[in-house]
């Protein structure tokens, strides 16, 4: 029988006192104490710090709050009784116009984030001001091998210094009070299409990092470094290399008997790139970590006899002294979805069936919310909590998902939901031990999935292995997001807040029973926790998709988010990803506090005239346009050249841009803007091809024609 949630919180309360991470609501320690902690300096952040960080409220010393990522301040001077006279203290300007993903260190004062390609920035945590700003100089022309815009997620700090990962595959560490880098080391091989968007975590002194890449074609493994020489102490591969060489552990031969080796999957890499979670637990010694996609997604490309292909989309438990592994879980064995199990995992200790368990929360892309012991690896529950059509359900004695086979895209077109973008991305999710509720960033999309019978491994380029040419079918209207509040115990929603579209901001949550999170549509929010009323709202000039933190000053308590809008979906989602009402692309870091009277700057945004130029151009020439558009445009560009509002719309470029447009795709021309050449793959007729289409989608537009986006 379900109990009622004030017993559920009465439960979460009494449990509070003897589990990790989670605490009691209240002001948290004395100011004096607060006060002394901030003195001693940004040096101080040791193991010791960064284990009981949730007993220091007043600063945010890691990605996630705490070890166990759980996203919830003890703070409760901002409350659900006065947020309503929550205003702007500062915001910042970070001068860039793509997505701002970075979740904000705090701590002695000062605020460490990150933004677009991979900047770092140190700003006065009272005003604004900018102490130092570091530019790794990232070249432009990683943008071509990014599947997801020149994004950064953060820093991690320890012992005096800043580390931030670059998106070409670089691990710094920067000098806190002077951003100088102290030493550099390449973490990829430069040869290959890796990047990386993680924010690094700190663990037992060493710095925990994985990279991205799959949907290019790499192969997938995490890392520690030595936090003060940056020295490798151990790597994990996360799926086997080449089976004619030495597996470079024991784990990789367990592995490689559930991949097909005829498909010569270490060509293209496998994937299984861990690329965003890490959780650690200090009291079993586990090190968590989420593993992505399959490279190609498709499975019949990538192992055409079958298989699991461990480790994709799973959640490996590492020794975090020697990185070997203790426990994994796979939560879609076979993935050919690019359902990633890289979203965020959060530890917490929970009372089931009336006794308490050490558990693990994870909401990937797949759709499902499972809740796993995490000492052993075996789940306790995994339900939807999202629609699904991909999977039946959950097969409970195995905890395998049971697979509809009849959605098998080999030969036909296939609707799946989720889509890529996933039930959840990597948005972060926040647990209130109050409350008992998760608070996930929850999306509902659809997605065409069918193989592509021509496909062959292109170097450098995506190799997804699904024909990319369908994707100009206008999909059912099932594209939505919504703030969700789950139970984890009874595995139920609790309440939600529906939004107009998907790719909505991380959330926070507070002992002030607050839920804060910032949206597409361009607005900042406060909700009840136990309810999820709406409490307060400002806009936030450009969508959100970042998670917010406080902290505590001067006896003041603020909240802080990154606003800029970009990342995946909208890159490549095209209409769907227009967010209404956000037309500046500005990016700042937003800073609030109770009374705050500064105003946001408005950068005004004209729309230029668009001439109409000459499309007459045959059917078969504008379908073969499509095609070679389709294939090599739309990941950055969007189906039907629609742009989601972070590159520029094709369809109303410069009239000199379509006749330059040679130059620019096989050129370089604009490889300093992030645009990379294409030579490699296209030639002038290739070209040709795409400047038809985008002239023939021009004249559309402007006759104002809603058919096919062919």
């Amino acid at each position: 029988m379900q109990r009622s949630r004030a017993h559920a919180s009465i439960r979460f309360a009494l449990l509070a006192t003897a589990v990790a991470g989670l605490a009691c609501s209240g002001h948290g320690p004395g100011e004096q104490d607060a006060e002394a902690r901030a003195a001693a300096g940004i040096e101080t952040v040791d193991d010791a710090r960064l284990r009981n960080a949730t007993s220091e409220p007043e600063s945010w010393l890691t990605y996630g709050g705490s070890y166990a990522e759980q996203r919830y301040s003890r703070l409760d001077r901002i409350d659900a009784t006065n947020v309503g006279e929550l205003g702007l203290a500062w915001s910042f300007e970070t001068n860039t116009k793509r997505g701002l993903e970075a979740t904000p260190i705090v701590v002695d004062g000062v605020i460490y984030t990150t933004g677009t390609w991979s900047v770092v920035f140190a700003i006065d945590a009272r005003t604004g001001k900018l102490l130092w700003r570091h530019d790794p100089a990232v070249p432009r022309a990683t943008a071509g091998l990014a599947c997801c815009d020149v994004v950064n997620r953060g820093v991690a700090v320890y012992a005096g210094r800043v580390y931030a990962a670059t998106l070409d595959g670089r691990l710094q560490a920067l000098d806190a009070r002077t951003g100088e880098v102290v030493w550099s080391v390449r973490t990829v091989d430069p040869s290959r299409p890796y990047t990386i968007t993680m924010a690094p975590r700190i663990v037992k002194g060493r710095v925990i990092l994985g990279n991205g890449g799959a949907e290019y074609g790499v192969r997938g493994y995490v890392s520690a470094y030595d936090a003060q020489t940056g020295e490798l102490a151990w790597r994990f591969y996360t799926v086997p290399g080449d089976p004619s060489k030495p597996y470079e552990h024991p784990e990789l031969e367990q592995a490689a008997r559930t991949w097909d080796p005829s498909s010569e999957y270490w060509v293209v890499g496998g994937g299984g790139t861990a690329w965003n979670s890490v959780a650690f637990d200090p009291d079993l010694d586990l090190l968590y970590v989420g593993t992505g996609n399959g490279s190609p997604w498709s499975h019949e490309v990538r192992s055409e006899g079958g298989g699991d292909n461990l480790f994709v989309c799973s959640i490996l438990a590492l020794d975090p002294d020697s990185g070997r592994l203790v426990w994994h879980y796979q939560t879609t064995p076979g993935d050919q979805w690019d359902y990633t199990s890289t979203q965020d995992i959060v530890l917490a200790d929970l009372e089931i069936e009336g006794r308490p368990r050490k558990v693990l929360m994870h909401a990937p892309k797949n759709g499902f919310f499972y809740v796993i012991d995490r000492e052993t690896g075996v789940p306790i529950s995994a339900e939807p909590f999202v629609p699904i059509n991909w999977a039946k359900g959950m097969d409970r004695s195995t905890w395998r998902p049971i697979v509809d086979e009849s959605l098998d895209y080999e030969n036909e077109i296939v609707t799946i939901m989720p889509s890529p973008h996933g039930a959840h991305n990597w948005h972060p999710m926040s647990f209130n031990p109050e409350t008992g509720l998760v608070y996930v960033p929850a999306q509902e999309s659809v997605f065409f999935f069918k193989e592509d019978p021509d496909w062959e491994y292109e170097p450098g380029s995506w190799n997804v292995g699904y024909d990319k040419t369908i994707l100009t079918i206008s999909p059912p209207d099932v594209v939505s997001g919504h703030l969700l509040a789950w139970d984890p115990i009874a595995q139920k929603e609790a309440w939600r807040v529906q939004y107009a579209g998907p790719w909505n901001g991380g959330t926070l949550t507070t002992a002030g029973n607050l839920v804060f999170q910032g949206t597409a549509h361009g607005t900042f929010a406060a909700y009840r926790a136990t309810d999820g009323a709406v409490l307060w709202e400002q806009p936030s000039g450009t969508g959100i998709i970042a998670a917010p933190v406080t902290y505590l000053l001067d006896g003041e308590q603020y909240v802080a988010v990154m606003a800029g809008w970009g990342g995946s979906f909208p890159l490549s989602a095209g209409e769907a990803a227009k967010a209404a009402g956000v037309h500046d692309l500005t990016g700042r870091l937003l800073v609030y506090k109770l009374g705050g009277q500064a105003k946001l700057p408005v950068h005004e945004v004209r729309e230029r005239e668009i001439a109409a130029l000459p499309a007459d151009f045959t059917p078969e020439e504008v379908q073969a346009g499509s095609d070679t558009y389709h294939r090599w445009c739309l990941v950055c560009h969007g189906p039907g050249a629609i742009s989601g509002g972070v590159l520029p719309d094709l369809r109303k470029a410069a009239p000199e841009i379509y006749d330059s447009l040679e130059a620019i795709v096989l050129g370089g021309a604009f490889e300093g803007n992030g645009m990379p050449r294409f030579d490699r793959w296209l030639e002038p007729t290739d070209v040709a091809k795409i400047r038809t289409y985008l002239l023939a989608r021009r004249a559309r537009m402007l006759a104002g024609d809603p058919s096919s986006p062919r």
